[in-house]
């Protein structure tokens, strides 16, 4: 069982560079890759980076490439989403998720496990 948890989110201007964070509680210690995904309104989630268990390889939405970078503590069991240059078109609701396996996925099935997502708005 683990469980995540997306603190962080709110309303940021465009063009902010927001980091939003997600920690996961688990009761065995697995080596999962992790996962962001969001989902605007009206539309279906969608992939947006993921990190394998290393950390040394990651993967990302090309609507992202070059802006957001995907990063974890493994320490912490954290995963973080820096996200430079936000524009108004990324205002969303961001997912973590986790898997057991230690490689990245980009699709949604890949995830077994999911946060509640934190709101994240850019006003233009």
């Amino acid at each position: 069982q683990v469980q995540l948890a997306e603190p962080g989110g709110g309303l940021v201007p465009a063009g902010a560079s927001p980091r939003p964070s997600c920690t996961a509680f688990e009761r065995t210690y697995s080596r999962g890759a992790m996962g962001w995904f969001r989902q605007a309104p009206g539309k279906v989630r969608e992939f947006v980076a993921a990190i394998t268990w290393t950390g040394g390889s990651t993967d990302y939405a090309d609507s992202v490439k070059g802006r957001f970078t995907i990063s974890r503590d493994n320490a912490k069991n954290t995963v973080y989403l820096q996200m430079n240059s936000l524009k108004p078109e990324g205002t969303a609701v961001y997912f973590c998720a986790r898997r057991s396996a230690p490689i990245a996925s980009s699709t949604l099935n890949g995830y077994a496990y999911w946060g509640q997502g934190t709101q994240v708005t850019v006003s233009s």
